[in-house]
């Protein structure tokens, strides 16, 4: 019996001692993210979260939402600033991404994020913005044209998830696992070492076939997504999305505001006939556009996805009444 309780230390010390060194350089990496890239902009409260915001310009209001795993940065990484000349841009972290926090227990699926953005847009004010929404932020900006049309003037998606893939990108394949510890496991222990392993191929797979600019992991934010709350909420919005997206299918002809979408045709996140297409099949009046590039089109395409919000800015101007 002696000798079965030493073996059971011996292996609790075996295994504890890697975890908590694992956990220990997760930390002090976190810290050191934070300390290198902290909050750019001012926070407001909502019912369920805390939003970190940045606001710039003036005019016609733009609120930006980031996709899955992503934060703000991906915006301001070249987007904001020359929007910011014409028109108000509004960039939300959403909950539980960048430096915007999920109360606990808080839901993480499509309609209590749509609700969440509509309680920002009558806390700054906003009158009907067009709202731009990024990959699953597109799923996001669809969802608030629908369950809040009057908060919405219109829609301008990016490389947008509409429909659910059968596949989840292997990108994303450690947010699927059901266990909520293990996931919180992974994240303070081998999230960061296996980050950095295959970052490469990652980066292949999430900006292919455009080079992933040298500078995003620290001006596009990307090293933000390493820290442990980061990877908990996207993966609470992937959890979300899984149940609350196909309600909206049917709902996508009934929307009424000007939709425009841009795609790149080599996206290997979303493909562009399954979420693009596929949403013009179900809502004729919105426009696709198609481009040459990846996923990340507000990083690596800045001007055409610019230009593209210019447009969409414009048509929506053009639908409003005199």
């Amino acid at each position: 019996m002696n000798m079965l309780l030493i073996l059971v230390l011996v292996l609790a010390i075996a295994l504890g001692v890697p975890l908590a060194l694992l956990f220990l350089f997760t930390w002090r990496t976190a810290r050191k993210i934070e300390a290198a890239l902290p909050p750019t902009g001012r926070f407001v409260e909502v019912p369920g979260a805390r939003l970190h915001v940045v606001e710039r310009g003036e005019g016609q209001p733009v609120l930006l939402v980031h996709g899955l795993a992503g934060q703000l940065a991906n915006f301001d990484y070249g987007m904001i600033a020359p929007l910011a000349r014409d028109y108000r841009v509004i960039a939300v972290d959403r909950p539980g991404a960048g430096y915007s926090t999920r109360a606990p227990g808080a839901p993480a699926d499509l309609r209590a994020q749509a609700d969440t953005l509509a309680a920002l847009i009558d806390q700054l004010g906003l009158e009907q913005p067009l709202v731009v929404g990024h990959s699953l932020g597109g799923a996001i900006a669809l969802a608030l044209a629908t369950y809040h049309p009057s908060r919405v003037g219109g829609l301008a998606l990016i490389a947008p998830l509409t429909h659910l893939p059968e596949v989840v990108s292997p990108v994303f394949k450690a947010m699927t696992m059901q266990s909520a510890l293990m996931r919180k496991l992974i994240a303070w222990t081998l999230l960061i070492p296996m980050s950095i392993r295959n970052r490469e191929q990652v980066m292949q797979i999430v900006f292919g076939p455009d080079a992933a600019p040298a500078d995003f992991p620290t001006r596009g934010g990307g090293l933000l997504g390493l820290r442990p709350g980061h990877f908990l909420g996207a993966s609470e919005d992937l959890h979300g999305v899984a149940h609350s997206l196909p309600p909206l299918l049917p709902t996508y002809g009934d929307l009424k505001m000007p939709v425009s979408i841009l795609f790149g045709r080599e996206d290997r996140i979303l493909d562009y006939r399954e979420n693009g297409e596929a949403l013009v099949a179900k809502l004729p009046a919105a426009r696709l556009t198609l481009v040459t590039g990846g996923h990340m089109l507000p990083v690596t395409a800045v001007e055409a996805s610019v230009d593209f919000v210019r447009n969409a800015a414009a048509s929506l101007r053009a639908a409003v009444p005199a």
